[in-house]
């Protein structure tokens, strides 16, 4: 099958290049198709796909491709701007002022006197005497001796020697290599979005209302506060006797003590009565209110690209290696040694003594003697007394005055922010195409086919 498709090729090319017209020519010298085999006139696949003739073709393509801008846009800002406005307001001051205020007084007034009285007084006279004393003390008497001690000692006697000392030491051994790595680079890219934002604003409201103020007078009370209790020495009178003698001697009374209330004073103070008073005052309270806004906000999306690059890696291997060092080393001998030394030692021994001393006492002689004291005795004596005070009173008035209550505001302002975008251009490319054209009647030639635009292309 496959060489009757090949047989028919063949005689159709020729058949094509041939312009004979008589029957021997046509049919390639034989007469008719009777001398053909009927293997050969079977139907072996189809002609048009057997003359049809590939070819590279150039083809325009547009990519587009996305670079970042920046432009510059004016975004508001709202600043908070805090500006004092008066008030005008009503307070109450209070004033102190003073009056006279005359009142009498009942001041006592105490004297001191004094009398003589004689007494007889037994006074101890002392005096001091000493006695001798004979008393017999055992004192002790120390001496220091010294006795030879022998003792051995051992002394350390050092020798520094040396040793050899194998070891072995690892070498590092650095080799530098490389591995394909796979990374994951992200590209941005920013959009533009809107969300609604809340905001509140504070609106003041002026209200009116009533307030309780306290205020009041003063008022003068009488007040009568009573004396103290005072003890008092009272002397009872004395007598005058005889004595045997003939003679006339004052006795004196007995003294005891007398409990003796002294007048009172009588007190003028001031007393605060309060009492409420309504008052209207006005009053001014901030409301918020809630706003909406739009505010545009910028999203940035990361879009993943993948590139492979060379990342350079140390290997370390070790390389042992013997070495030889000397060692030193200490050794210790005793070496023993015989001393002497003298020791200390204390005897002690007692030694009797006499001992005279003389030793203190007292004594005591009564002896009588008359004094004269004087005993003082109190007089009490009430004067009466105008004095004047200066007594406080309060006085309220009403002083109108401006306060500056703070309040705030927000004021827009346009700033200028520099913000990114991406921007696409567009770039032409000519990419090579491959383009397969049938050998149809109605299709052009063949030669034509390798032109960068094909007839097959445009039909």
């Amino acid at each position: 099958m496959k060489h009757a498709f090949w047989i028919s090729v063949a005689a159709g090319l020729f058949l094509v290049a041939c312009d004979g017209t008589t029957a021997e020519a046509g049919y390639c010298g034989a007469a008719n198709y009777s001398c053909c085999p009927t293997s050969c006139c079977a139907p072996s696949g189809d002609y048009c796909a057997a003359k049809s003739n590939c070819c590279t073709c150039y083809k325009q393509v547009r990519e587009v491709k996305w670079e970042k801008e920046q432009y510059t846009c004016c975004k508001t800002v709202y600043d908070t701007v805090c500006e004092k406005v008066p008030v005008q307001c009503t307070r109450n001051v209070y004033e102190t002022r003073y009056r006279d205020c005359c009142y009498t007084v009942c001041k006592p007034v105490y004297k001191t006197c004094y009398r003589d009285v004689c007494c007889t007084v037994r006074r101890p006279v002392y005096k001091t005497c000493y006695r001798d004393v004979c008393c017999k003390v055992c004192k002790p008497v120390y001496n220091t001796c010294y006795r030879d001690v022998c003792y051995t000692v051992c002394k350390p006697v050092y020798k520094t020697c040396y040793r050899d000392c194998c070891y072995t030491v690892c070498k590092p051994v650095y080799k530098t290599c490389y591995r394909d790595v796979c990374c994951t680079t992200y590209k941005r890219v920013c959009e533009t979005k809107y969300r609604d934002c809340c905001y509140t604003v504070c609106k003041p409201v002026t209200e009116t209302k009533t307030i309780d103020v306290c205020c009041g007078e003063w008022k003068t009370v009488t007040e009568h506060c009573p004396g103290p209790v005072v003890c008092k020495c009272v002397c009872d009178p004395g007598t005058w006797e005889t004595n045997c003698c003939g003679c006339c001697i004052y006795k004196p009374g007995c003294c005891r003590m007398v409990k003796q209330q002294c007048p009172g004073t009588t007190i003028c103070r001031k007393v605060w009565c309060p009492k409420t008073v309504k008052k209207t005052v006005c009053c001014t309270r901030y409301v918020t209110e809630t706003k909406h806004r739009r505010v545009p906000y910028t999203c940035v999306k990361c879009i993943p690209c993948t590139t492979t690059k060379k990342v350079p890696y140390t290997t370390c291997s070790y390389v042992r290696e013997c070495k030889t060092r000397r060692v030193p080393y200490t050794t210790c001998t005793m070496v023993r040694q015989c001393c002497h030394k003298k020791v200390p030692y204390r005897t002690c021994r007692m030694v009797t003594e006499c001992v005279t001393r003389k030793v203190p006492y007292t004594t005591c002689t009564y002896k009588c003697e008359t004094i004269t004291k004087k005993v003082p005795y109190t007089t009490c004596q009430h004067v009466t007394q105008t004095c004047t005070r200066k007594v406080p009173y309060c006085v309220c008035k009403q002083v109108c005055e401006t306060k500056y209550v703070t309040r705030r505001k927000c004021v827009p302002r346009q700033v200028q922010v520099t913000c990114t975008r991406c921007v696409p251009r567009v770039t032409c490319k000519m990419v090579p195409v491959q383009v397969c054209c049938p050998a149809d009647p109605g299709c052009c030639a063949p030669s034509d086919c390798a032109a960068p635009q094909t007839c097959c292309e445009s039909k």
